[in-house]
């Protein structure tokens, strides 16, 4: 009899187990079919026309202005184009400098596109030694040492890398004419770098990561070689102990970088491949299962400054998967999830109020090119 039970009991494991089993590759296949394919993004002349709108829109459009500047006397009291006689428009300062980023950018891509010669007559009206001359000054006062740090830092420094980058006659006088708030800014990330003990982990503007990946950037196209040091070393200060990124916790309310993700963007860019490899087996090992997925940042008011920066969070996202999908093949299958990223906010793009519409192109190009 007790055989008998032993034989009955061990039946019913195994036929749990087998069921199990079958539950779990049927599960593993329903996963498997239900992954949606987004389309890749087009990236075209036709495009670059649309786009090419915003920036244009918005960097000679003086107000509304968020100056965010502190004042130390009446003295400082003036206009945004009297202080800033470059990057005066689109609401801010940074804005206004990856608005200068689109419009070198696309004209780069796009040479053929409609308003290519008021784009150029832009750059080159507004890019001069003068206003340069002007835009340092405001940064060489003592109560502006922190003034667009380090986002707005990292943003010139992107400008600074695509003229530099670009074969152009126009890029050429374009980017001495800037040299001299470019070394500015370089020499501002070699101070403050040193004296922070800790990274900034947020979704907005202070975000460390965002800061060093730009500018480290910048530092490769311009053999910049003590810069590049410095960031490599200070990024693996910051990060290179870091274990299980809750990437889960991610949107906050008005997110427009992942801190995960940037984190992840500027250390791709620094380690060797097994070094990679091991780091985000520790920090984000599920980045690896090509069932991987992470729901778009959704936006429920447009009109609202603050939360379509969540378009701004897709898009960015979008850029890290691409960068991280085209550097190693491991990885291929994020492509389709930057994919999903940019067909939720790029039909929302072109047309969008100015509350959106005075940055997020700029957002939109770079990931597009990262594709």
């Amino acid at each position: 009899m007790k055989n008998y039970s032993f034989c009955f009991f061990a039946f019913l494991i195994l036929a749990s187990c087998n069921t199990k089993t079958k539950e779990e590759s049927n599960a593993s296949e329903e996963t498997s079919r239900s992954i949606e394919v987004f389309p890749e993004p087009v990236f075209t002349t036709s495009e670059a026309n649309k786009l090419i709108e915003l920036p244009l829109h918005c960097v000679e459009t003086e107000y509304p202005n968020k100056l965010g500047q502190v004042i130390g006397s009446d003295d400082d009291l003036d206009s945004p184009s009297n202080l800033h006689p470059i990057f005066y428009g689109c609401f801010d300062w940074h804005s206004a400098v990856h608005g200068y980023w689109s419009m070198a950018t696309l004209l780069q891509e796009f040479p053929e596109m409609d308003k290519a010669e008021e784009v150029k007559a832009i750059l080159k009206k507004n890019i001069t030694k003068e206003y340069v001359a002007l835009e340092l000054e405001y940064f060489q006062k003592k109560l502006n040492k922190s003034y667009e740090r380090t986002y707005g830092w990292a943003w010139l420094l992107k400008l600074a890398e695509t003229l530099h980058n670009w074969d152009d006659p126009m890029a050429r006088e374009l980017e001495v004419n800037l040299k001299p708030l470019t070394d500015h800014i370089v020499e501002n990330y070699k101070e403050f770098l040193p004296k922070l003990v800790y990274p900034i982990r947020v979704g907005e503007h202070a975000n460390t990561g965002f800061g060093l990946s730009f500018a480290y950037d910048y530092a490769i196209a311009t053999n910049e070689l003590e810069l590049q040091e410095l960031i490599a070393q200070r990024a693996k200060d910051f990060y290179l102990n870091d274990k299980e990124c809750p990437i889960v916790w991610e949107p906050s309310g008005y997110d427009f970088l992942s801190p995960c993700l940037e984190e992840l963007d500027i250390m791709r860019r620094i380690l060797s491949k097994s070094e990679l490899e091991s780091w985000i087996q520790s920090f984000l090992p599920q980045l690896k299962e090509s069932s991987f997925h992470l729901p778009v940042g959704e936006v429920s008011d447009r009109t609202d400054g603050k939360l379509v920066h969540l378009d701004g969070l897709n898009f960015s996202r979008a850029w890290v998967f691409y960068g991280l999908a085209n550097q190693y093949p491991a990885y291929i299958h994020l492509k389709n999830l930057a994919n999903e990223h940019i067909a939720y906010s790029y039909p929302n793009l072109v047309g969008d109020s100015y509350e959106g519409g005075h940055w997020l192109g700029s957002f939109a190009v770079y990931a597009l090119k990262a594709k």
